[in-house]
C-alpha cells in the first residue's frame, strides 16, 4: 500500500483525526541519549545528575535549546541508568548549539568536575536524534510540571521491517493512533522517527501516566477500544506487517527535569 493510499484509507475512516497541516508544522529534532551507570564508590548516578543538572541544562538554555526531559530508568534493561531529552529547533540548531557548548566557559568547568573524581563518571552514553512527528511536533512540557507529584513515563520503541513500512506506521500514528491514545486518556510527550541511531528502522515515543496501576489500565482501555480495533485490522496496518520489534522501559524523571 503506498503512502497516498494508506492516508486516503485512513482519511475516509471514522477514527482519522489529523490537527496539524504538515506543509505548517514546524518539526523539532530530540536528542534521546541514555547514560550507562554503574553502582559503584564512583558515585556515577550523583555526579552525572548534577553535571546535567548543573552544567548540562542551563548551558543548553544558553545556547537556545532545551534539556526537556532527565530520567532515570526504573523498570527495563540496563538499569541503572538516566535518559534525557534535549529539544532542537532545527537541524541547524544542532551545530549551532555544539559550537556555542565549546565557548561556554562555565559549562566547560562542568564538563571538567564530572571528569575529575575517582574513576569514570559513566560507564558509556548511546546517542540518537529523532525528527519529531507532525501530530506532536514538540516535547509536550505540562504547565503543571512542577507543582505536581512525579508521573512515571513509558518510553517504546517499535522497529520496522523496512523504511516503507516504517513510514506505513507513522502515518498511522499521526492520523488516528495518538488521536486515540489521548482520548482514553493517555498523554503523549514525544514521537519521533529516528534518523541517526541504531537498530533503524524505527520510531521512539514517550508516554506519561500517573502510576503504574493507571497504565495498565490505560493500555487495556486502549487495546479494548473500538476504534483502535477497526484501525489495527486492517491488512497493512497489523502489527506483523508494518512492527518487527517493540522494546520499552518505565522511567521516572529527575527532580530537575521539565517534564515530570
Amino acid at each position: 500500500m503506498e503512502r497516498r493510499e494508506l492516508l486516503a484509507a485512513l482519511a475516509a475512516s471514522a477514527v482519522f483525526r489529523s490537527d496539524a497541516d504538515p506543509a505548517t508544522v514546524t518539526k523539532t529534532y530530540l536528542e534521546l541519549k541514555t547514560w550507562h551507570l554503574h553502582s559503584t564508590h564512583e558515585d556515577q548516578p550523583a555526579r552525572v545528575a548534577d553535571y546535567l543538572e548543573n552544567g548540562l541544562s542551563p548551558a543548553l538554555a544558553r545556547a537556545g535549546a532545551k534539556l526537556a526531559g532527565a530520567f532515570s530508568n526504573v523498570i527495563g534493561p540496563g538499569s541503572p541508568s538516566y535518559v534525557t531529552l534535549t529539544e532542537y529547533a532545527s537541524f541547524a540548531d544542532i551545530e549551532q548549539v555544539i559550537t556555542k557548548l565549546v565557548a561556554d566557559e562555565p559549562y566547560q568547568r562542568e564538563l571538567a568536575k564530572l571528569g575529575s573524581g575517582a574513576g569514570l563518571p559513566f560507564v558509556r552514553v548511546d546517542s540518537s536524534l529523532l525528527r519529531s512527528f507532525d501530530r506532536v511536533p514538540r516535547a509536550v512540557i505540562p504547565d503543571s510540571a512542577e507543582r505536581r507529584a512525579p508521573r512515571i513515563f513509558e518510553l517504546r520503541t517499535y522497529e520496522s521491517q523496512t523504511f516503507t513500512t516504517l513510514a506505513r506506521k507513522i502515518a498511522m500514528f499521526n492520523t488516528a493512533e495518538i488521536g486515540i491514545f489521548e482520548r482514553v486518556g493517555m498523554r503523549p510527550v514525544f514521537f519521533g522517527e529516528t534518523i541517526i541511531g541504531s537498530n533503524q528502522p524505527n520510531l521512539t515515543y514517550m508516554l506519561s501516566f500517573d502510576d503504574l496501576a493507571a497504565r495498565d489500565k490505560l493500555w487495556h482501555d486502549f487495546g479494548a477500544d473500538a476504534d483502535w480495533k477497526k484501525l489495527s485490522s486492517q491488512p497493512q496496518l497489523k502489527d506483523p506487517e508494518i512492527v518487527a520489534n517493540i522494546s520499552n522501559v518505565i522511567l521516572r524523571p529527575l527532580t530537575f527535569s521539565a517534564i515530570r
